[in-house]
């Protein structure tokens, strides 16, 4: 008797390991869905050079066809695949569960409704508050609380000055005013542009309970007020908190003894010269890149402060006075200070950081009955010196060269300008979009933004700039690449994957960030958009990069471009705390964007059937990867 079982447990095991085909054609969908009006398209991606005519979608619980039409003309090799087709399905406007099948190869299923963003936007504050120095809400404790001492300033260096707060940058515990003033100024305008896109169910400390103010708005007076640290007096200016010298352990955020000064950290004065206190220095030319970021989030915080807190306002509305002063009697680049590594901010652009600052002091100025036009004006010159932000059109850049990666200073003066010179600007961006269409046009995931570090953070910003020139000029010709921008943050991209931790629930998303939170406490990072895919290249060339676990993407990846969700890709799989909060912006606008229009016709012509869709084997059929995938984590 044991003899027959054993031979029957034999047998079972050995059917149960006969190989089967392997998969070698995926459907890459956006995984927060559709909405009903909008532009709907997938990407069929395949390993071998099949042949498609026609695609069909199909309701998730019936398994009944809802719509059935044609593929685009191929769109040959990307990436890992020698062969990719887009799937439009725009003109299916009924809500409900479905997925997409061709070629024997089927989608995971979505979702077309009207409320599929509804959410989003706050479900990314939860990374910013866990971002927080000072008191964090998440951890329920204090960290960095004695902050810090000075170097490079007109004090001695050590002096003690309060810096304590605002937001760490990224996994690491540094703290920048470039990164932290461009995500304040995202936040805040998010709230100005959506307020109905925001609850309120946090305390102004990050704690539960309302309090009467949108979370947005706690989250960004949270980093106003380590603004107003940053720039005490008219004319102290720093610009940076800790160094490098952070990266010597993983842990934790807590009170760090790092430096050699107890648990205080350094506070790098903005000088408008190269720093660096070993080996490496920067190349920083002045401080209006850092004074124009000061000014405009300051500016904007008065205008929504003032109704709020008018003895706060008063302080917001003098620092951006201040900040912009210091910027003209100082043009010039100030980059962040490196420390025993090569790496820094090369920030390498002002003009726009001046633009954008003059363009909100205007609408400040105006608010308080005083003379704005020169500040109109002087915005306006200063959108000329730089009509496109440089990275637009390149296939490469220094990190964070061309800082932030999108000028916002064109479009709050573009609302403010006559007919004739708003057109000038508005021609701008629409010079950018062209230079990114003529490289996306020609793939199927109408790809035109290059892969250097913080790719996603570039995408989500030139989604942004998409999205602003279509309100600016009811001009929808770029809808479609717009669209794909924010699809391929969201799954529709070769790995499958959404970027932002957690988003959406039951999806694949990143598991395994480089995140002291989820390497050490096990914790989740909900929120967080991660740095995104580099080139082939980059990757091979980083300083003390390895993976831990197998590549569960190992199919996907080229020599074009990888993505791992590894913690130790600190190049693709890091989630950081400005290009969040610049995707708190874009979520906010989407929710709001109800109606966003149907784009034109696809780019090429629909083909015309040649070969019949080649039959695919059952396992072909499933949702995602092979089932050696990673269980990906549920929110």
């Amino acid at each position: 008797m044991k003899k027959f079982l054993l031979v029957v447990v034999l047998a079972i095991l050995s059917f149960a390991f006969i190989p089967t085909e392997e998969e070698t054609a995926w459907i890459r969908i956006n995984q927060l869905g559709y909405r009903p009006a909008g532009l709907k398209v997938a990407v069929w991606g395949s390993k071998t050079a099949d042949t498609l005519t026609r695609f069909q979608l199909l309701e998730a619980t019936s398994g009944k066809v809802a719509f059935d039409g044609p593929v685009s003309e191929p769109y040959g090799a990307y990436g890992p695949f020698r062969q990719t087709y887009r799937f439009n399905f725009s003109s299916h406007t009924k809500p409900g569960k479905y997925y997409l099948q061709a070629g024997g190869v089927r989608s995971p299923e979505f979702t077309i409704a009207e409320n599929v963003y509804d959410g989003t936007a706050d479900f990314c504050l939860r990374y910013m508050r866990q971002q927080r120095s000072g008191y964090n809400p998440f951890l329920k404790d204090s960290c960095h609380t004695h902050d810090g001492y000075t170097m490079y300033g007109p004090m001695p260096d050590s002096t003690h000055i309060d810096v304590s707060g605002g937001w760490h940058d990224a996994s690491d515990y540094l703290q920048y005013v470039p990164t932290s003033a461009n995500a304040t100024y995202h936040l805040l305008a998010a709230f100005r542009d959506f307020p109905k896109a925001f609850g309120d169910k946090h305390l102004a400390n990050g704690l539960s309970g309302p309090n009467g103010l949108a979370d947005v708005l706690d989250e960004a007076r949270w980093g106003l007020d380590w603004l107003l640290k940053m720039h005490p007096t008219d004319e102290w200016m720093f610009n940076q908190l800790g160094d490098d010298r952070d990266h010597a352990s993983l842990r934790l955020p807590k009170e760090d003894e790092l430096y050699g000064k107890g648990f205080e950290r350094p506070v790098y004065f903005a000088t408008g010269q190269p720093q660096g206190l070993f080996k490496h220095k920067n190349r920083a030319t002045g401080v209006a890149s850092t004074a124009g970021k000061f000014s405009s989030a300051f500016a904007l915080g008065y205008q929504l402060f003032r109704s709020r807190n008018v003895f706060y306002a008063e302080q917001l509305w003098r620092r951006s006075q201040s900040a912009y002063t210091l910027g003209l009697q100082k043009p010039g680049n100030c980059q962040t200070a490196p420390g025993k590594a090569p790496y820094f901010y090369e920030e390498d652009n002002y003009v726009d950081d001046m633009e954008l600052a003059a363009a909100e002091l205007f609408n400040a100025a105006r608010i308080r009955g005083r003379k704005a036009a020169d500040y109109l004006n002087s915005s306006y010159a200063y959108a000329l010196i730089e009509p496109v932000t440089p990275w637009i059109g390149a296939d490469t850049a220094r990190h964070y060269q061309w800082y932030p990666f999108i000028n916002l200073g064109h479009y709050e003066l573009a609302k403010k300008l006559d007919p004739a010179r708003k057109k000038h600007i508005v021609a701008y961006y629409k010079e950018g979009i062209e230079k990114v269409w003529s490289r996306a046009k020609g793939n199927a995931f109408f790809r035109g933004v290059p892969f250097i570090w913080c790719s996603n953070n570039l995408t989500t910003s030139f989604a942004i700039q998409c999205y602003w020139y279509r309100k600016l000029t009811g001009d929808n010709t770029y809808i479609g690449l717009e669209q794909a921008c924010f699809d391929w943050i969201f799954g529709c991209n070769p790995w499958g994957t959404s970027f932002v931790y957690g988003l959406p629930a039951g999806g694949d998303t990143p598991a395994d960030p480089h995140s002291a939170f989820t390497r050490i406490g096990k914790f989740p990072v909900d929120g967080g958009l991660v740095d995104g895919p580099v080139y082939g290249s980059i990757f091979k060339n980083l300083i003390g990069l390895k993976l831990y676990e197998p590549d569960e993407y190992a199919a996907f990846q080229s020599d074009l471009v990888v993505y791992h969700d590894d913690f130790g890709d600190y190049s693709t799989n890091e989630p950081t705390m400005d290009g969040t909060a610049s995707l708190v912006y874009l979520l906010a606008a989407r929710q709001s964007d109800t109606r966003p229009g149907v784009a034109p016709a696809p780019a090429k012509p629909v083909a015309k059937p040649k070969v019949q869709p080649k039959k695919r084997s059952s396992k072909s059929k499933s949702r995602g990867r092979s089932s050696s995938s990673k269980k990906r984590r549920r929110r």
